[in-house]
């Protein structure tokens, strides 16, 4: 039963290997006609766009979903 499952197992890799290798971008660094990559973002442009934004948006939306929370009368 180990030696199925084991074969089973190596089949699905490698289907899911070939099906991955076969469906990658043939010409991806070929520069085509209209392509026109602008300039690269600098160390601190890229923790801002994927650290600091996230992080404000998840305390403004956490901020948001306390509020009926915050204070509560007696």
């Amino acid at each position: 039963m180990d030696k199925r499952n084991a074969l089973r197992a190596g089949a699905v890799c490698a289907t899911v290997t070939l099906m991955m290798l076969l469906s990658s971008p043939a010409m991806a660094l070929t520069r085509d006609d209209g392509d026109d990559p602008g300039p690269g973002l600098s160390v601190g442009q890229t923790i801002g766009l994927y650290v600091l934004i996230p992080l404000v948006a998840f305390a403004v939306i956490a901020a948001l979903a306390g509020m009926p929370y915050g204070k509560k009368k007696k």
